[in-house]
């Protein structure tokens, strides 16, 4: 699986067009200097997807070691979800969700009820992540004003937690890069410390502390508490314990307050099961899911709540209804494609599956780590992250550009490199990307 160069003259011809005309996301479009340059933070142009692997306009493969921004589950144009698409092309592409209905539609949100054990349904559609937040939100601070409780427009979160880059998402997201900018538009949330687990067995303890103080004081005037129920992955990585779930979940039945889960990166299999607040045996009241929902081919968001919310919007008057609406909301193509990651999802040995893929990585990262004086080698699922105290603030763009070389897609946080691989990687592609990373860190470290 040797990778020629990267600068090849075709991949070339796109990345400047691409510069010309697209505005990327997440990047400082004035670090994509000229090709070549050894500041330059190249663009790879994709022709092509299968399974892990992507593949340049001159036939390059790269394996994908973050699923694309933690979308694509089991690897790209995965056959069954492909073909389910196309039997639902071939019949509707797509009607409005309000007023009308789908099959697509009606079978994902009893498929999501059937797998959450009935305590979570009456799905509400969405696009992507950060609008699911939004929607969890909105809900919980709509459902308190309906309960007669007006005062409750308040949420909590946690330090290191992202929850999306829309202004209602971004003001309970503790990332300040993505925040700083934006501060004097959003709407103050408090944040309490992390649960990160790399600061020891009592920072779990010291958040869940620190929680029940802020909501003895203020629990009247808190709507909701949102966390990413095992890893927080932006904010690099940080895992928790499920018994820390477990104490929100008590805390917030005590004071009368919204517990959100966002699974928008967790959910879907990345922990091992198929949505994370299984490890913990407990279930919130608003759950949000994206990413990977769809098995990565199509934009879909989905906001479960439970019977106790949803009753709360039930009323003669408009305005107590949730009036929150997109476009595309429940779109036929996108829930059949749910539909069909969910089938893969419940079958038999995936927990067994997932099991293996996320040992097989950590085994073979756990040499590469040592060698490089690492710290925190840390696995959640398939999820395998470790930290480099010598990575500088430079670290991710020259890892990203080195690893491009050796044939691999990745992007590390900060000092936090990790992998989030493709459900259907095989052995022996997992010996290759872990080859790669450790040509790559011996080239930039």
């Amino acid at each position: 699986m040797e990778a020629p160069s990267f600068f090849a003259k075709e991949a070339g011809q796109w990345e400047r067009r691409s510069l010309e005309a697209v505005w990327h996301p997440c990047t400082q479009m004035q670090r994509h200097l000229p090709a070549g340059n050894p500041d330059s933070l190249p663009l790879l142009p994709v022709a092509r997807a299968e399974g892990p692997w992507l593949y340049g306009f001159d036939g390059r493969a790269y394996y994908d070691a973050i699923s694309s921004w933690w979308t694509t589950l089991f690897g790209h144009r995965h056959p069954r979800i492909v073909a389910a698409i196309k039997e639902q092309l071939d019949t509707l592409d797509h009607v409005l969700l309000a007023g009308c209905t789908h099959a697509a539609a009606v079978e994902l949100a009893e498929r999501l009820h059937t797998l959450t054990g009935g305590r979570l349904g009456h799905a509400f559609f969405a696009s992507d992540g950060a609008s699911a937040t939004e929607i969890a939100l909105k809900m919980a601070a709509h459902y308190a004003r309906n309960l007669g409780f007006p005062r409750k427009t308040g949420f909590v979160c946690f330090a290191g937690g992202y929850h999306g880059e829309t202004i209602g998402a971004l003001g309970v997201t503790d990332v300040p890069l993505f925040r700083q900018a934006y501060e004097p538009l959003l709407r103050p949330a408090t944040i309490l410390p992390s649960p990160d687990a790399r600061l020891g067995p009592a920072a779990a303890e010291e958040a869940a502390n620190a929680l029940q103080r802020h909501l003895q004081d203020h629990g009247e005037e808190v709507a909701a508490v949102i966390i990413e129920p095992l890893v927080q992955c932006a904010g690099g990585m940080i895992m928790h314990p499920p018994d820390f779930l477990r104490r929100l979940r008590r805390l917030c039945d005590e004071h009368g307050v919204l517990l959100i889960f966002d699974e928008i990166a967790v959910g879907c299999g990345r922990t091992g099961r198929i949505f994370a607040h299984e490890h913990a045996g407990v279930h919130p009241d608003l759950l949000c899911l994206s990413k990977g929902i769809t098995g990565g081919i199509l934009p879909l968001a989905v906001v479960l709540a439970t019977d106790g919310v949803f009753e709360a919007f039930l009323d003669e008057h408009v305005e107590r209804g949730f009036l929150h609406s997109h476009s595309y909301t429940g779109n036929p193509l996108a829930c059949r494609a749910a539909c069909a990651t969910l089938a893969l999802l419940e079958e038999s040995s995936m927990e067994e599956r997932l099991e293996a893929l996320g040992s097989a990585f950590e085994r073979s990262l756990a040499p590469i780590a040592a060698h490089h004086g690492a710290s925190h080698l840390r696995r959640c699922g398939t999820l395998v992250a470790f930290d480099l105290a010598e990575a500088d603030e430079g670290f991710p763009r020259r890892a990203a550009v080195a690893a491009l070389e050796h044939g691999l897609l990745l992007r590390p946080l900060g000092q936090t490199l990790y992998v989030m691989p493709p459900f259907d990687t095989r052995p022996e592609e997992v010996a290759f990307a872990c080859e790669a990373i450790e040509r790559t860190l011996g080239d930039v470290l």
